[in-house]
């Protein structure tokens, strides 16, 4: 199938002093904190790349109240994140599937911090209006590849249904993206789609992503989405993380992305090392006979690097690889001193980050085809090498 390159563009986020070029990374967070990464160290990351957080208001169902969010005047003034823009998406990527059963009608069931919860339009816009996200998705009954064709389009009724309730009592402010399901059902999708599209929304978010369909089964089904949305709007996805994935989603017209796999990475010990001159490197040559390598990343816990004391990326200027070793990570990863988690973020989101800005780049100089079929076939490479050699 022909791939096409998705458009260069630039997102406007009204607390963000400068504007965000897209295709581009959204750091994930945790109460609409990032997870490990504190608020002082924030500013180290790639500017204005990092200034969009995406937040999940479930995470809100336990500590302060929508009330008490709303009186002290949402999230930015809650948390003191003034010049960073936030994205509410009501997906948690991180710590669940979505509810698979047909039975609720009245709002989307969701695994929470305090338990599976039936969350009704109405009570998700109200949490909605006390965080006053700059950008925020429309409830979704987001359903896993394997489900049948009859849950999907139950699915599919059920999103533009609460999209319509969503919209009718959408708070003022914050731009509304609105949800596109459909499962792994092509007809499903586009139909999902073409109802959305029609629709008086800011931007799309496409959900049901990640859920167990096959990389070969992505690329017809992102496509036909994307075939029915209008240009010039901003279009977010979650449920893509892994280098490949990502580049599917841009091939597809994909804009904004969610960061889960960089939270998976850290919490394993895992660092990015992948060449971001791809076009210039083969991965198979780089770093290839480390252990615990697939020439993407290193397990910085393997016994090799225990009196390693160079930087995890030569060049790299993230604060992490400009100021510690990775003998001094390997250290901190095998006494569990958290350091090593918040140590490990900083790398792997300022290096993914710099994945970002090599995509962009290659679109602008209309190379992207080329760059995604040279990152692909050389991480292919190695990881058939390194089959090889067991």
């Amino acid at each position: 199938m022909e791939q096409r390159q998705s458009p260069y563009g630039l997102l406007h986020v009204s607390n963000c002093p400068n504007s965000i070029e897209t295709p581009s990374l959204l750091l994930s967070t945790r109460k609409g904190l990032p997870l490990f990464i504190s608020p002082d160290l924030l500013p180290s990351l790639p500017s204005p790349d990092s200034h969009l957080l995406q937040f999940s208001p479930l995470h809100f169902l336990e500590g302060p109240s929508p009330k008490t969010i709303s009186t002290i005047g949402g999230l930015h003034q809650m948390l003191g994140l003034h010049e960073y823009g936030y994205a509410a998406v009501p997906r948690d990527s991180i710590q669940c599937l979505p509810e698979c059963s047909s039975t609720n009608k009245m709002g989307a069931s969701f695994e929470t911090p305090c338990g599976r919860s039936l969350i009704k339009p109405v009570e998700y816009i109200e949490m909605i209006s006390s965080m006053r996200p700059n950008l925020w998705t429309t409830l979704a009954d987001e359903v896993p590849a394997w489900v049948s064709d009859k849950r999907n389009k139950t699915s599919v009724d059920r999103t533009v249904k609460w999209l319509d309730e969503c919209i009718a009592k959408s708070p003022a402010g914050g731009a509304v993206f609105g949800s596109i399901v459909g499962g792994s059902n092509i007809e499903e999708r586009q139909r999902c789609a073409q109802e959305v599209a029609v629709r008086n929304v800011s931007g799309y978010w496409i959900g049901g992503f990640g859920l167990g369909e096959s990389m070969d089964e992505r690329p017809p089904l992102l496509n036909t989405v994307t075939d029915k949305l209008p240009e010039g709007r901003p279009r977010l996805i979650s449920g893509l993380g892994l280098p490949e994935e990502i580049l599917q989603g841009v091939a597809a017209g994909v804009d904004l992305f969610d960061s889960v796999y960089i939270y998976h990475l850290t919490l394993g010990g895992f660092a990015l090392i992948f060449p971001l001159n791809i076009m210039e490197k083969n991965l198979y040559d780089f770093q290839s006979t480390d252990q615990g390598s697939d020439g993407t990343k290193i397990n910085l816990k393997a016994t090799l690097y225990r009196k390693d004391t160079t930087p995890i990326v030569e060049g790299c200027s993230c604060y992490t690889c400009k100021n510690h070793t990775k003998a001094y990570i390997n250290h901190l990863l095998n006494v569990h001193e958290m350091l090593a988690q918040i140590l490990l973020e900083i790398h792997n989101t300022h290096h993914y980050l710099g994945f970002f800005r090599s995509i962009r780049e290659a679109i602008k100089e209309g190379k992207f085809e080329q760059f995604q079929k040279t990152f692909v076939r050389s991480r292919r490479d190695h990881l058939a090498a390194s089959v090889a050699s067991v």
